[in-house]
């Protein structure tokens, strides 16, 4: 530990906030993002970080120095969001409300109905720290919302160990001493929580999305907007590889195939609705707030698209609702151009 971080710790036990900020601010970020694998919710995600570094704060006379500020803040915020993860209040599913269109039959109803997509604009200084010797899973994966998703139905504790020993790369011995438990517990948690993640992630040979801001993602994304823009179906649907999985938190109706999702397509289409795309990025993957075009020229913002892809084509599309488009710096309505 060197004199400087020495002298903080003393000042910020003797109750210096400016000195507990400076220990805690590096690791804010990253936290967060923690936070939000952990609940698979932005709001939960902000709300949870804010607990723990409140706890940390009024606990911060117990710091020992027996582990790094950093653990010690994981340790704190892992529990904390432990706390979320088994209470029953999480945000509950919506009823579909998009008027005049009727949804085809769901091929099954989904259960993360919390989920929330992450700006990529807030993983800046969070998915690129420096990873512990154990970490397994590719920064770039752990952010997605397939990954997220599935560890939203993994038991709590299970999610606990999975993040902080193959996505963080923690010892097991720090983790077992994080989650008050055993080296035995933990081991054996990590391995079920390995088999439960390979059961509900996508098949391992699916063909990779192109390179985040290359050429090949900036063609596709191109496609994507010009089809959807003038409701080019047939054009929407060629994108779409034959598994394509649709969802759209908080509403639990779930699609998957590409005949059921043109069928849905279709109907949010009809009626001449048409819709303008401002793209941004979620989760590490393009996204786009999807504004509705109005006999006035004013464009209101009916919410959020996430596509994931495979290749140069589309195998997942999740539509969030307006709320999250503040969260993207845009705005709720679009002016008549």
């Amino acid at each position: 530990m060197g004199a400087v971080t020495a002298d903080l710790i003393s000042r910020a036990r003797a109750g210096d906030g400016d000195a507990f900020r400076e220990l805690t601010e590096p690791h804010r970020r990253e936290l967060q993002v923690h936070c939000y694998r952990m609940l698979g919710s932005f709001q939960d995600a902000e709300d949870a970080l804010q607990d723990a570094l409140l706890a940390a704060w009024q606990g911060f006379g117990g710091f020992q120095g027996r582990s790094s500020i950093r653990t010690w803040l994981y340790r704190i915020a892992t529990n904390r969001c432990l706390n979320v993860r088994r209470s029953a209040s999480r945000r509950p599913a919506k009823e579909w409300d998009v008027p005049g269109v009727e949804p085809p039959e769901p091929t099954r109803v989904g259960e993360v109905v919390w989920l929330q997509p992450f700006p990529d604009a807030l993983l800046d200084g969070a998915i690129h720290v420096p990873l512990g010797p154990e970490a397994r899973v590719e920064q770039s994966e752990s952010i997605s919302l397939a990954f997220v998703t599935a560890l939203q139905v993994l038991p709590p504790r299970q999610v606990a160990v999975l993040v902080l020993r193959d996505v963080l790369g923690f010892h097991a011995a720090e983790v077992a001493d994080m989650l008050d438990s055993t080296l035995e517990s933990v081991n054996s948690a990590l391995k079920r929580a390995r088999a439960g993640l390979r059961r509900r992630l996508p098949a391992p040979d699916r063909e990779p999305p192109p390179a985040s801001g290359s050429p090949a993602e900036d063609a596709v994304v191109a496609r994507f907007v010009s089809a959807y823009e003038s409701a080019d179906l047939d054009a929407l649907v060629a994108m779409l590889t034959d598994d394509v999985f649709m969802s759209m938190p908080p509403m639990p109706l779930e699609y998957e195939g590409r005949d059921v999702v043109a069928r849905f397509c279709t109907g949010i289409f009809g009626a001449g609705r048409r819709f303008d795309l401002v793209p941004t990025r979620a989760n590490g993957q393009p996204a786009f707030g999807a504004y509705l075009r109005t006999p006035t020229g004013i464009r209101h913002g009916t919410g959020l698209v996430v596509v994931t892809l495979s290749g140069d084509r589309i195998c997942a599309m999740t539509r969030f609702d307006n709320s999250a488009l503040s969260w993207f710096g845009l705005p709720r309505s679009l002016p008549s151009r």
